[in-house]
């Protein structure tokens, strides 16, 4: 294997969270007396973290003082509404299973309720896990790969790096280490 890590995204790379975060989102918009958004918009808002994707859901002129409501709003309520609809993609955990028994390390970038996730799903498959930490910049800074490669002190030849979005490339541009892009997120 010429890998040593694998480090993964996992909303949308391992995880399909799509339906509970925009059910979520709706769900906060509405008590607020706010638009919902469609399953298509929520999916184009995603990529860029929770505070982002309440930012593009809210409507187009909405202060700032609504804006961290409902932001507010959706950390309460997703973090106990997010493993409805919400499972792993076809071959996922196989594959995870395989990468161990080859030897090759595992970490994900998990982020918020995607940690709890990560645990019901796919418990003991991960070596290392890295989240958002006061300080530590977002994607598609190299922080968090970074973060994992001193953790286990691997080159950056030897770690890969799955995403399923233009800010998991761009993140593993900036880490320097080689990337696989998923088409399903």
């Amino acid at each position: 294997m010429k890998y040593k890590i694998a480090i993964f995204d996992m909303d949308g790379t391992i995880l399909n969270t799509l339906d509970d975060l925009a059910d979520s989102m709706n769900h906060c918009l509405r008590a607020r007396g706010l638009a919902e958004r469609s399953l298509q918009e929520i999916r184009t808002f995603l990529g860029n973290g929770i505070h982002r994707l309440v930012e593009c859901s809210v409507p187009d002129g909405t202060d700032a003082e609504t804006l961290e409501k409902v932001y507010q709003d959706f950390l309460i309520y997703y973090k106990d509404h997010c493993a409805i609809k919400t499972c792993p993609y076809e071959g996922i955990p196989q594959v995870l299973q395989s990468l161990r028994r080859a030897g090759v390390l595992t970490a994900n970038k998990a982020d918020y309720a995607v940690k709890i996730l990560c645990e019901n799903y796919f418990d003991g498959q991960f070596d290392f896990s890295v989240g958002e930490l006061e300080g530590r910049r977002r994607k598609p800074y190299p922080d968090s790969v970074d973060a994992v490669m001193e953790n286990f002190r691997i080159a950056k030849k030897d770690a890969v790096y799955i995403g399923d979005s233009e800010v998991d490339f761009q993140t593993a541009q900036n880490a320097g280490v080689d990337v696989i892009m998923v088409g399903w997120g």
